[in-house]
């Protein structure tokens, strides 16, 4: 008699493995050199969005760093606590305010923008480049990826991916189909 066995698992063997493990130790570092200047990485889309535009409404940089209220609720208490946002009332809508940069967020910008600027460097450090610009052209390609089957899962009609860009094969993912969605809390 013929026992199947299952295939070991070897992580390694995996580039999204290696993409998860080098996004890790990248955050890691970021937070390392973010932490003295009261920045979080987390707050850089929000950050990043108020230096652009000066200021902004909750619901307005929830919708750019693509991330629902609450989490963004959450996020503004944060950077209220450390002294990185100055709100004030929104005189055309009393339910909202306007937040913006404070003066410390301000001062400490330039800084946090080097420290991250030090990372990157650390990361690419050896890399020619062209190999950045491919590394960067397959990171989209994976996102792009990820995105599609995100809507897939979440569509109401079945959705058509691409098993891999050169093979005409395709693979349909609907919601039935679709592996049970955890709730975030």
């Amino acid at each position: 008699m013929h026992v199947k066995t299952a295939r070991s698992w070897a992580p390694e063997s995996s580039p999204t493995f290696w993409v998860n493990h080098a996004s890790r130790l990248i955050v890691r570092h970021f937070e390392q050199r973010l932490r003295p200047l009261e920045f979080g990485w987390a707050y850089f889309p929000v950050v990043v969005a108020l230096k652009e535009s000066g200021k902004l409404t909750q619901k307005e940089l929830a919708e750019r760093a693509k991330v629902e209220q609450p989490t963004m609720a959450a996020l503004l208490a944060r950077m209220d606590r450390d002294g990185l946002i100055a709100r004030e009332s929104n005189a055309a809508d009393k339910r909202s305010s306007w937040i913006s940069l404070s003066a410390k967020a301000k001062v400490r910008l330039p800084g946090a923008m080097k420290q991250l600027a030090e990372v990157v460097e650390l990361a690419l450090w050896g890399l020619s480049s062209d190999e950045c610009a491919t590394l960067i052209a397959m990171l989209r390609r994976i996102v792009s990826n990820l995105d599609r089957a995100s809507l897939a899962l979440t569509a109401s009609e079945d959705v058509q991916l691409p098993v891999s860009p050169p093979s005409s094969k395709a693979v349909a993912f609907s919601r039935s189909q679709a592996p049970p969605r955890r709730r975030r809390r």
